[in-house]
């Protein structure tokens, strides 16, 4: 087959940016949060500026997304803003460590989770140990989960959407059952009130429970750092431009999915921190054991059964985030063998039309990363190089409307030039803070996109013929 048939609806799209932004985030990073903040009116702050600047990115990558409507996404805009040097880059650092890294720890964060019904699962339980590396149950585990799953995708995108479909309407059903549930034994007590008793007075809570007092810049500081988690929960927002190349309508239904998904799961993460508050002591949030603060929020209404039911909750949660990453990322590998800077088979599509050369190297890499034990520290040091490429990406909105100002537009970036500028400045001073803050795993991100470079000037690379 030398193309992709166009056969994702609305739903199925908007169910793609939904299932690949709900993982296992908001059931556990308001805890380091509210750790890093002190005042729950400074943690929602946080959420609701990171729900808004998803939402801002959104409405702007609709442009670039019904603008060209083909496989690979970010990769096809940033190619045709900015050349494919800059699309390498992103490529290279989303195959090596953003999606297959992301792939690998919510697997991993998979298994943790059955092992609430599997003991053998646990992490600590160590079933070969060569030394330097040691690989527990819970990392064969996860391989397992990636290598069915991929196998999954390699039968047609017609299985692939009806699963993405129906895992996501499970667990946006299973958060806004929390959520009402919640709120309505929540809301009949004063915790609430309580909670926000301490008004909009910010401080950081150490290790040892020493208490920092935060103001000005300090704040400011700590509210970015505090952010890196609830932007982490709403990200993969951008995953369904990966596979544009096989939506109805696109030119309609990109730009409406991704505004409906990313402005229904902010929302849901906005509600889901009001309900916690409602329930729990602010206490009771930033000491949650193990940061799980969705477990502890379930177990003020179900009691002891609550672990069990949070645990089934997040692993559908997680299994069905793990299928939408497996299926869109190869979309962006195919793209870039079509460039000649991947390997050839990776632009080659299967009899059922999806590209399998290129799901199975995904798998591979992934669960190499599983087994490694470094997938975290890989995360941490690509969050900052994953959130420089939306800035560039949607700066690229400026370069084309200048360069090709005569282009077909079916959707224009909502509020343009506003809203795609002030998404580029707070992104930045994000980034900023981060660099100051932060520098160990943002000067190790940079690192990483320079390796890529390394790679592109490589002999073959960049000639507009992939090795093999």
């Amino acid at each position: 087959m030398s193309d992709f048939h166009r056969s994702l609806r609305l739903l199925d799209a908007v169910m793609l940016v939904a299932g690949s932004m709900i993982g296992s985030g908001i059931f556990i990073v308001s805890a380091s949060m509210l750790r890093d903040l002190g005042s729950p009116a400074w943690m929602l702050t946080a959420w609701v500026v990171a729900g808004v600047l998803t939402v801002l990115a959104a409405l702007s990558y609709g442009e670039l997304a019904a603008m060209m409507p083909k496989a690979g996404g970010q990769f096809v805009y940033l190619q045709r803003a900015y050349g494919k040097l800059t699309a390498f880059l992103y490529g290279w650092t989303a195959f090596t460590v953003i999606t297959s890294g992301i792939i690998a720890a919510v697997a991993v964060a998979f298994a943790n989770y059955s092992s609430v019904f599997f003991p053998v699962l646990r992490a600590d339980n160590v079933v070969l140990d060569l030394g330097p590396v040691k690989v527990s149950a819970a990392q064969i585990y996860a391989v397992c989960a990636i290598v069915l799953l991929t196998w999954f995708n390699t039968r047609g995108v017609e299985k692939s959407k009806t699963f993405t479909t129906v895992f996501t309407l499970a667990k946006l059903a299973a958060l806004l059952g929390l959520i009402v549930v919640g709120l309505s034994v929540g809301l009949g007590t004063d915790m609430l009130a309580t909670n926000f008793s301490v008004g909009w007075s910010a401080f950081s809570i150490g290790e040892h429970g020493a208490i920092t007092p935060l103001a000005g810049l300090a704040l400011l500081s700590a509210l970015g750092v505090a952010m890196v988690g609830s932007l982490f929960s709403s990200d993969g927002w951008n995953s369904v431009t990966f596979i544009a190349g096989e939506i109805k309508d696109p030119q309609r239904n990109l730009p409406l999915s991704l505004a409906i998904g990313t402005l229904l799961v902010t929302v849901l993460y906005v509600l889901a921190n009001v309900t916690y508050l409602s329930l729990l002591p602010n206490e009771g949030i930033a000491h949650a054991v193990e940061n799980r603060v969705g477990a502890a929020a379930a177990q003020m209404i179900m009691g002891p059964t609550a672990v069990g039911v949070m645990a089934g909750l997040i692993m559908v949660s997680t299994f069905g985030c793990i299928n939408g990453y497996v299926l869109v990322g190869p979309r962006m590998y195919y793209a870039m063998a079509r460039e000649g800077v991947f390997f050839k088979k990776a632009g080659v599509l299967s009899a059922k039309g999806v590209p399998e050369w290129a799901t199975w190297v995904q798998c591979i890499w992934a669960c190499l990363l599983c087994l490694s034990g470094t997938y975290g520290d890989l995360l941490n040091y690509t969050t900052f190089a994953s959130l420089l490429f939306y800035i560039v990406t949607i700066a690229g909105i400026f370069i084309l409307r200048k360069r090709e100002p005569g282009a077909d537009r079916p959707y224009r970036a909502f509020g343009y030039p506003l809203i795609p500028a002030l998404y580029i400045l707070c992104a930045l001073g994000f980034c900023v803070n981060l660099l100051v803050s932060e520098p160990d795993y943002t000067v190790g991100s940079l690192i990483l996109v320079a390796l890529g470079a390394v790679v592109f000037f490589a002999p073959g690379m960049n000639k507009g013929n992939a090795s093999a």
